[in-house]
């Protein structure tokens, strides 16, 4: 029996299923980050959300489209906006302590350990792909950081002629050692004492370098 094309998915002016969205990347977040870019395909991601193929690829039109749509996902879960945002009487420096807290736990976390170390062997055997992995995440949070760190400027909280390098300084304080140590395996991921102290180190360093 032939199937019309047009009757098993929806067309160019249909709305998509947002449920099914959500599963395809619940899925493909899953696999990505256990079993690397190379080891899971587009077959396993849609059995593993419950789709077809065909729904798979109208909602994201290639395996590089979904995996960075992952990748975002991921990090908007692991650091949702909400942390990012200055209110009236927010203290900079809680906010500093919240976002580093989240930022420690994913960048040391098994799976962006592994997923960072497929994108090391990747750099030189697809390039592009490691360009979207990074812009779809480490540059959005350098972004976010950058308008943080402008607004908090702009209301004389602290002293940022510079917000993205103050963005880039952040990060790296952040991730220090410890997260190079994790990724030639040389050492464990640190417990939640030592992980909490090298928050606060952070932040009152960073703090120190830009208070008013």
């Amino acid at each position: 029996m032939t199937i019309n094309p047009s009757l098993s998915a929806p067309g160019p002016g249909r709305p998509k299923d947002p449920a099914k969205r959500e599963a395809i990347l619940a899925a493909a977040q899953v696999l990505f980050l256990g079993n690397g870019y190379e080891g899971s395909s587009m077959d396993a991601i849609a059995a593993e959300a419950g789709v077809s193929k065909l729904t798979l690829y109208s909602h994201f039109g290639d395996k590089e489209a979904l995996f960075c749509a992952a990748v975002k996902a991921t990090c908007e879960t692991r650091l949702p906006r909400r942390l990012f945002q200055l209110d009236d009487e927010a203290s900079i420096e809680q906010v500093l302590l919240d976002i580093t807290r989240a930022f420690h736990a994913l960048v040391n976390s098994p799976e962006s350990i592994g997923l960072h170390r497929v994108m090391v062997t990747m750099a030189t055997q697809n390039p592009a792909l490691v360009r979207s992995f990074f812009d779809a995440g480490p540059q959005q949070l350098l972004l976010d950081l950058q308008q943080l760190f402008g607004q908090a400027s702009a209301r004389g909280l602290l002293r940022i002629p510079e917000p993205l390098r103050a963005a880039e300084h952040f990060c790296s304080l952040i991730k220090g050692v410890q997260h190079f140590r994790l990724l030639i395996g040389y050492s464990d991921a640190p417990d939640e004492s030592a992980a909490e102290a090298h928050v606060q180190d952070v932040v009152a360093l960073f703090m120190r370098a830009y208070q008013r």
